[in-house]
């Protein structure tokens, strides 16, 4: 049976594919892409770099539409009614309510996830037009690291009730946190205006804050920061290339500009011939470490030398002293 659905949704997917194909021989742009990012901050435009600077470094000539769901999923589904209406072959999703958006909408043509943290939870996965990228973190690891910095015994978690990704993320943490006996005390927000009420109503019962991949969250986190630096609290976070510009503290996560070239990859792959069933959901797997220095001098913590040796990037005097190493 799962071999009929297959070829079943391998002859949807063609006739796609195939008027790319005739537009090539017309001399017009090969293929229409559509890419819905849910909201504009360093890492998700750093994914949507990723995969435009790789479609065109494969020679792929394509006409790339790129709309910005501002933080509303009542906008990505427009925008996902909006590339119906313009008969894309091919639509990206960047972060999960984008992504679910477009897989709402389309069933004849490839939809590519780009950075959902998990694609099973999102109804994302066993979707036999869909395929991509997830940026699913090590939780445990982070909360090694976060034991071995500060010695919290109480961790502050603010996350996004509102995706998917924020609530798996959460529900991780507080399973590591109990196998550890730590405690985690959360504050949920709906949107990214809320995040330092939420971060406030909690920092005086905790050691250290952590934010992990969801957007909401870490569209905030210049609000997230500045209550963890008043209230002299350790911050670590999930994502490295919001952390430039902040006081937190250490991050470890992914380079999203790699994963948008992955993204890029996949959509090669669907245009080159392979199912999105085949291709299923690519991860990375290369934790970066960044540490910010000043911030630790700020909260009198002498960071051991075997993690500035292990870092990435290192923070001292506002500017990475690893850069170009």
């Amino acid at each position: 049976m799962k071999g009929i659905i297959a070829i079943f949704l391998s002859l949807m997917l063609l006739p796609a594919l195939a008027a790319a194909g005739n537009a090539e021989e017309a001399g017009e742009p090969a293929v229409r892409i559509g890419i819905s990012k849910l909201m504009a901050h360093p890492a998700l435009d750093s994914v949507e770099k990723g995969i435009i600077d790789y479609l065109a470094d494969a020679g792929i000539e394509a006409d790339v539409e790129t709309q910005n769901a501002n933080g509303e999923i009542s906008t990505a589904a427009s925008i996902a009614q909006l590339f119906r209406e313009e008969g894309k072959d091919i639509v990206i999703g960047i972060a999960t309510p984008a992504a679910q958006a477009l897989a709402n909408e389309f069933e004849d043509i490839p939809v590519v996830y780009a950075t959902v943290t998990d694609p099973g939870s999102a109804g994302l996965a066993g979707i036999g037009n869909a395929c991509g990228t997830s940026d699913m973190i090590p939780v445990s690891e982070h909360l090694a690291l976060i034991e071995e910095i500060s010695g919290a015994e109480t961790i502050g978690m603010v996350y996004a009730s509102c995706e998917a990704n924020g609530i798996t993320l959460m529900e991780a943490m507080d399973d590591a946190c109990r196998e550890k006996g730590i405690d985690l005390v959360t504050a949920s927000v709906a949107n990214s205006a809320e995040v330092r009420m939420a971060a406030l109503s909690i920092a005086d019962r905790v050691d250290a804050m952590y934010v992990a991949t969801d957007n909401t969250v870490i569209s905030a986190i210049s609000a997230l920061s500045a209550v963890c630096t008043d209230a002299s609290i350790p911050l670590f976070s999930a994502d490295t290339t919001s952390s430039y510009g902040t006081d937190v503290l250490l991050a470890g996560g992914f380079d999203y500009y790699a994963s948008g070239r992955l993204t890029g990859e996949v959509v090669k792959r669907l245009l080159d011939g392979e199912n999105p069933e085949d291709i299923g959901t690519l991860y990375l797997h290369d934790l970066e470490i960044l540490l910010n220095l000043d911030a630790a001098a700020k909260l009198g913590i002498d960071m051991p030398e075997a993690m500035i040796e292990r870092a990435s990037s290192v923070i001292a005097g506002g500017v990475d002293i690893k850069a170009g190493e």
